[in-house]
């Protein structure tokens, strides 16, 4: 679903989380207010957003070799190589992907994330993830739902304010994964960073609807799934076939849960 015009109008006049992601990871696909706000925020913030990615590329790639064959990320962002579908079909080149934003900045680049190995294929979604229905009836036309799925949700669910019931979002789109399927998740935290929560507040949350979340709440988005080992943790200390990542301070926690 790429053709037409974008449902959501670029607004260049406050910032947008995925154009201030791009910023913090170097890129060119932002506008003036994205950097100034970017140029507010601690330098953490920024580690922690090429570690995000830096935890996708090995959670996603241990996927694959489990042998996952069909990916649904949600919150995809502005495309920053490697994508998560050079990622995966490195490792399985027929992995079907399926990518969903709800920025038509994202939209504008979707060409970058349908460029797919000859035997596997990608599709864009333009959906908010507050529309789980809608995101998974576009996705059941190019995924099956039948078998395995990687739900992959990177840097999204803090954005996702409590009145709007995270939880219950990613239970539904759990719910309808089979088994053998995963939640890939990375949800940001100030736990590691109590002293920042006024600078956080002051800067991004002012501009941006933010909710970062203890560890404990984050574990909730787990509920009912076998946690992979090693558990919750923060972005560098996830990793399992490849050498351990070096400890930075990172504002969050990540996981990966298998569908039983």
């Amino acid at each position: 679903m790429t053709a037409g015009s974008p449902k959501h109008q670029i607004d260049t006049s406050k910032p947008h989380p995925a154009r201030v992601y791009d910023y913090l990871l170097g890129g060119k696909d932002h506008y003036l207010v994205d950097r100034e706000l970017g140029e507010k925020l601690a330098d953490f913030i920024r580690v922690g957003a090429e570690q995000n990615r830096a935890f996708m590329h090995r959670a996603v790639a241990w996927a694959a070799h489990r042998g996952i064959d069909q990916y649904l990320d949600i919150g995809t962002g502005i495309p920053t190589e490697p994508n998560l579908h050079q990622i995966v079909q490195e490792i399985v080149p027929a992995a079907r992907v399926v990518y969903a934003d709800n920025d038509p900045i994202v939209l504008r680049h979707a060409e970058a994330l349908l460029v797919s190995s000859p035997e596997g294929a990608t599709h864009y979604i333009e959906a908010d993830i507050r529309e789980p229905e809608l995101i998974l009836e576009h996705a059941r036309t190019f995924l099956d739902f039948s078998r395995p799925v990687a739900l992959s949700l990177i840097a999204v669910m803090h954005f996702i304010l409590d009145e709007e019931d995270p939880h219950t979002i990613v239970r539904e789109l759990v719910a309808q994964l089979a088994p053998g399927s995963c939640l890939i998740l990375a949800q940001a935290s100030l736990d590691a960073f109590p002293e920042a929560e006024e600078h956080v507040a002051n800067t991004y949350s002012s501009k941006i609807p933010f909710r970062p979340r203890a560890r404990a709440e984050i574990e909730r988005f787990f509920g009912g799934l076998d946690l992979v080992e090693p558990g919750v943790v923060t972005g560098p200390e996830w990793y399992k076939d490849t050498p351990a990542p070096e400890l930075t301070p990172y504002p969050g926690y990540v996981g990966v849960g298998l569908v039983p």
